[in-house]
């Protein structure tokens, strides 16, 4: 399926969409600007005047009029499974194994009973070997060690990390705008989402 990267006026990403969402806005006139190449070419109807098919060329990137509904100071990305993997890079926090998405559990470093919250700095990606061997426990209680840090990724990794399919210019365009320490710097998504 198709997705192209929403941002406003500015640059800010606001979301992925369908191509029908961005033939609405290039319809209305709401396109500020585009990057990329076309990717895909949308026909309508014949105008009576002149007897014309519309067609309207898709880019990749578009960037509509308007102010942002994004502060990208403010935004914590809301967390799923799957954007908890990824940006993980499937990789069990306490022993490095490379586990499978099927397998991966979401696992709180401080036990949701212990006062854990279910928030980007807590959770990390665990093998199920290691979900259980820490069990209700803390990381140091349990004898167990954490590989890396997590950390809240900010809106442009978040965009990597909800994107499928993720075409070149999409991914140049965030990835040019993640930050310097990101993680995600040589990660790629997973293209069989």
């Amino acid at each position: 399926m198709l997705h192209i990267l929403k941002l406003d006026v500015s640059g800010i990403p606001q979301s992925w969409i369908h191509a029908e969402d961005a033939t609405k806005h290039y319809a209305e006139g709401s396109i500020a600007w585009t990057l990329g190449p076309p990717i895909a070419v949308m026909r309508g109807g014949i105008s009576r005047l002149t007897g014309q098919q519309s067609v309207i060329e898709l880019h990749s990137i578009i960037a509509t009029k308007g102010s942002s509904r994004i502060n990208l100071f403010e935004v914590i990305p809301a967390i799923t499974k799957v954007k908890l993997y990824k940006r993980d890079q499937g990789m069990c926090a306490y022993c490095a194994s490379v586990v499978y998405e099927t397998d991966a559990e979401a696992e709180h470093i401080v036990p949701a009973s212990k006062g854990g919250h279910y928030s980007w700095m807590n959770l990390v990606i665990a093998c199920r070997a290691c979900n259980q061997k820490k069990g209700n426990r803390l990381p140091e209680n349990a004898g167990m060690s954490l590989m890396y840090a997590p950390y809240i990724p900010s809106l442009y990794e978040d965009m990597i990390l909800k994107g499928r399919n993720i075409l070149a210019d999409q991914m140049e365009f965030l990835a040019a705008n993640l930050p310097k320490n990101s993680r995600l710097l040589n990660a790629r998504p997973d293209e069989s989402d």
